[in-house]
């Protein structure tokens, strides 16, 4: 039967710490999976722009023996040219598994419906799944353990800080979210986030103060004010977000050893300055590389190479 990653909230534990121990085991280079994926096929269907997707999909594939096949948007024309179903139907004959970077979340649950093959979500505007594996993975590697970190998110309640919620609660992180009072995550992944959080432990704190957010953190993280389709409400974001910036004085605050992420593309002197995410605590060349690293035990376990 087949299985698709459209939200990490659908992964067990356990399959979230098999994922990571592959991980681990692919990064060592002790088992030889050159050949764990030979003659499968990943297409890549980006809607959005893609840097960090796409070349970690495509490299990361490759290196499992396998091919990637890029579908232009523009002559794709998803959803346009015709139907989801008969689309999903006919990519289910030639492909072994699709990623999908897109706006609507409910095109891509529609896809997964339809599709025989495993769908990957590479981002849309509700969830980010694969780069907050990778992100957990990676304060993982840093500091040993996931359990009882103390992690701090600062900015927009978004894609980002939907799938963090999904993870900290599923890995018992605690999750410290500051952001302005419109801008907060969804009240119902929220809510589903927390109800999970009771079988782990883990603690979920929502405010709009980013300094108390901060205070004794392991990880501090953030993102950009205004995503990919906002590009209309720049100017208002960088009003209202005005505070919220990740810099030396709101790193002081956090743990001497605290780790800096940011998922990138990063606007600098906007959300973070430069200072900080070149600076020591700065993780986040870590946290890009991890993104190919994690996908390919992702690949390993949709597509049977595990």
């Amino acid at each position: 039967m087949k299985r698709d990653l459209i939200s990490i909230k659908d992964l067990k534990i356990e399959e979230i710490e098999h994922i990571f121990s592959l991980t681990d085991t692919l990064k060592a280079g002790v088992e030889d999976f050159s050949q764990s994926l030979s003659g499968k096929t990943l297409g890549l269907l980006l809607l959005k722009p893609s840097l960090r997707t796409r070349v970690s999909f495509e490299v990361g594939m490759n290196q499992l023996g396998g091919h990637t096949l890029y579908l232009p948007p523009e002559d794709i024309k998803f959803g346009a040219r015709e139907g989801i179903k008969d689309f999903a139907g006919v990519l289910s004959r030639y492909l072994d598994a699709l990623v999908m970077r897109t706006f609507s979340h409910k095109q891509l649950e529609e896809l997964a419906e339809f599709a025989a093959i495993p769908i990957i979500n590479g981002l849309t505007d509700l969830l980010h799944p694969c780069q907050v594996l990778a992100d957990l993975y990676s304060i993982k590697e840093k500091k040993g353990s996931l359990a009882g970190i103390n992690f701090s998110f600062i900015g927009d309640g978004n894609n980002v800080a939907h799938s963090l919620l999904f993870g900290c609660a599923k890995t018992g992180v605690n999750l410290n979210i500051a952001t302005p009072v419109k801008y907060k995550p969804k009240s119902e992944i929220v809510t589903e986030a927390l109800e999970i959080a009771k079988g782990s432990g883990a603690k979920i704190v929502l405010s709009d103060n980013p300094s108390a957010a901060v205070g004794g953190a392991d990880v501090v993280y953030t993102d950009v004010w205004t995503s990919m389709g906002q590009e209309s409400e720049c100017k208002k974001r960088k009003k209202d977000f005005q505070g919220f910036q990740v810099n030396q004085k709101l790193i002081s605050l956090a743990k001497s050893d605290c780790s800096l992420m940011h998922c990138l593309p990063a606007h600098r002197n906007e959300e973070i300055t430069d200072e900080v995410i070149d600076g020591p605590h700065s993780i986040v060349l870590d946290q890009a590389e991890n993104r190919m690293h994690v996908q390919k035990a992702i690949l390993l376990l949709l597509l049977g190479g595990d």
